[in-house]
């Protein structure tokens, strides 16, 4: 078809052409043949922008509209910005700022930038869980990629869910693409003291129901915890999510831990927009990037920062949409070879903006060289080892050498199995009490949350530091959403023996800010019928980590009778989005995803239907 002239706007723009008519220059004798040349990937905004008829017309017409040149429709590649940017995710507030950042890099680079929003979850205000809406926010990206001109795509996130959900959203429909995440906030300061959200607050909530700390002091606390923009700066599910982003290879090196208010986050900003548009022309996708053997850099780079236990959930997820075979036991088997190396809050004593200062992931990846796979295919069209080449730990106290650890090997999160969690429960051996890791007790069931916030503060409660409290109900189907409320507060009568750690049992999830001998994750749940659903108040439960067993000590033949008298819980959710989630929710040990969503759609557009 021959070239369509798009006009021009008078500020003397050149005679731009449909973005189809760019094809390699013909072989002749002053060149080498053409199978020796670099060939210019098909644009896919082509066939929008380069449709010579009524289809391409309401395109580009509709882009003058926004006060955009013919140049933009010339074949220059089109990148979208999916920006997770809310005032109701406060962490994420700063991402308008940090879009424009990319913007610059991806016009610098010859690139058209469309900015566009997909949902943002914030863990401070959504309830039931910003957990019920992490699928949600990934099919939502999915769709707005396939559906749209675009030849690559940034994906702007920070707070805890919006990351895995961005890497789910690309993972599915697989066009090239590369993250950016917002990056922690500085650290929270209190009476001449680094204090880390999410674990200090555990810590202090505690120490106000116990009469240690006064409510004075605790706003004292507050109003210096969080000070800038940007996500968790502990080693929570952000920080946790953000690093394994950057192990996986789909951020830039050094995005992870550097602080959202260092002005080198917008070069970075830049560096990605720019970035985005060579990924466009070599068309590098995350399937190629996110393989088996990245995610099992994943798995040891998340035991050597005392990543949360929420990025169990996320893994498992993510590597569903792309088809990668990936199970608790890998997890575990994977995990435990690695020692804690990053002395971070909740298992440590330090904050990411020391981490960053450290060095980050490439310096925790070079002390890590003889273990991960370093050939690994990134995000940078270099290998992982290439992409770090030049780092350095700067600071040998917050990324121990190997000889070293803040933990040794098996320290991390460990998988359990038995009688009450035969699918798999999950526990962070590095914040719990060491021994309570071998601890056989008296269970104290609880059918809800609320049932057990009623009588945590009655002094008369029967429980006793041997008491295995157990909360059920509180998974992705029973609650619905998988709340992070696995970290249950302890009873008040403990409190005042002065007792900050028992073991706690729940479907649930726990904020990977928080700490404490809590088993989570426990599939089946017991909203479905599984043996969680079973034990009851006086049983006597006994876990062993280095056995890997969670079992209550009940007859085969007890449990039997127990299951034939079950009832499922009524889960009244007959509409919208929470009936969807319900009824299509998997299990904690296949990732929280919905059925129908596991495995690769691609990126081709639905029919023009005129």
């Amino acid at each position: 078809m021959s070239a369509i002239n798009l006009g021009s706007t008078g500020l003397g723009d050149r005679e731009a052409q449909p973005a189809h008519r760019q094809q390699p220059t013909p072989a002749s004798e002053h060149q080498p043949a053409a199978e020796h040349q670099p060939q210019p990937a098909p644009r896919r905004s082509g066939a929008w922008l380069g449709d010579g008829g009524k289809n391409g017309f309401i395109a580009r017409h509709h882009l003058r509209q926004m006060g955009l040149s013919g140049r933009q429709f010339d074949g220059r590649p089109v990148i979208g910005i999916a920006n997770t940017w809310s005032e109701l995710t406060p962490c994420n507030a700063h991402l308008r700022e940090l879009a424009e950042g990319v913007r610059r890099g991806i016009h610098q680079a010859g690139g058209v930038a469309l900015e566009f929003p997909f949902m943002s979850l914030g863990e401070p205000f959504m309830r039931p869980s910003s957990m019920l809406y992490r699928n949600m926010a990934a099919m939502e990206l999915e769709e707005l990629i396939r559906a749209n001109p675009l030849d690559a795509v940034v994906v702007l996130t920070g707070c805890d869910k919006t990351t895995p959900a961005g890497l789910m959203g690309l993972a599915s429909v697989d066009l090239p693409a590369i993250m950016l995440t917002g990056g922690p906030m500085l650290n929270g300061r209190f009476r001449g003291r680094s204090v880390g959200s999410g674990t200090d607050i555990w810590r202090m909530t505690e120490a106000l129901r116990a009469g240690e700390v006064t409510q004075e002091e605790f706003t004292e606390f507050e109003s210096g915890l969080n000070r800038s923009a940007g996500h968790c700066m502990t080693m929570g599910t952000a920080s946790s999510m953000a690093s394994l982003t950057e192990a996986l290879g789909m951020q830039l090196p050094g995005a992870a831990a550097l602080p959202a208010v260092d002005s080198r986050r917008t070069v970075l900003a830049e560096d990605t927009g720019a970035r985005a548009v060579e990924l466009a022309e070599s068309g590098l996708r995350p399937s190629e990037i996110m393989t088996r053997r990245a995610f099992e850099n994943a798995i040891k780079l998340n035991s050597a920062i005392g990543g949360s236990t929420n990025a169990i959930l996320h893994l498992l997820a993510i590597a569903g949409r792309l088809g990668v075979d990936l199970t608790l036991d890998d997890i575990d088997r994977i995990g435990r070879e690695v020692p804690l190396l990053v002395d971070l809050m909740p298992s440590g004593r330090y904050l990411m903006e020391e981490f960053a200062y450290a060095g980050g992931i490439p310096a925790l990846v070079t002390v890590l060289e003889d273990t991960l796979d370093l050939g690994v295919m990134t995000v940078t069209g270099k290998t992982l080892g290439e992409s770090m080449l030049g780092a350095r730990n700067d600071d040998p106290e917050v990324i121990r050498p190997l000889d070293s650890p803040v933990l040794p090997a098996g320290s991390g999160t460990a998988v359990i199995r038995g009688n009450l969690a035969p699918d798999g429960a999950v526990l962070k051996i590095s914040a719990a009490e060491p021994h309570l890791l071998e601890h056989e007790g008296p269970a104290i069931v609880f059918d809800s949350l609320e049932d057990y916030m009623a009588v945590a503060e009655d002094p008369d409660l029967d429980v006793t530091e041997r008491s295995v409290l157990i909360v059920r109900n509180c998974g992705p189907r029973g609650y619905p959403g998988m709340p992070e409320v696995g970290n249950l507060p302890l009873p008040k009568r403990l409190l005042d023996l002065g007792i900050r750690d028992m073991l706690r049992i729940s479907d649930a999830r726990m904020s990977g800010t928080a700490y404490g001998a809590c088993v989570l994750h426990v599939a089946p749940e017991a909203a479905v019928g599984g043996p969680l659903a079973l034990v009851q108040t006086g049983d006597i439960v006994r876990m062993s980590v280095a056995d890997r067993e969670l079992s209550m000590l009940v007859s085969d033949e007890e449990l039997d009778a127990r299951r034939a008298a079950w009832a499922p819980p009524a889960i009244e959710r007959d509409r919208g989005w929470t009936k969807m989630y319900v009824d299509h929710v998997l299990q904690a040990d296949k990732g929280v995803d919905l059925d129908f969503l596991v495995g690769r759609s691609g990126d081709q557009a639905e029919r023009v239907a005129f």
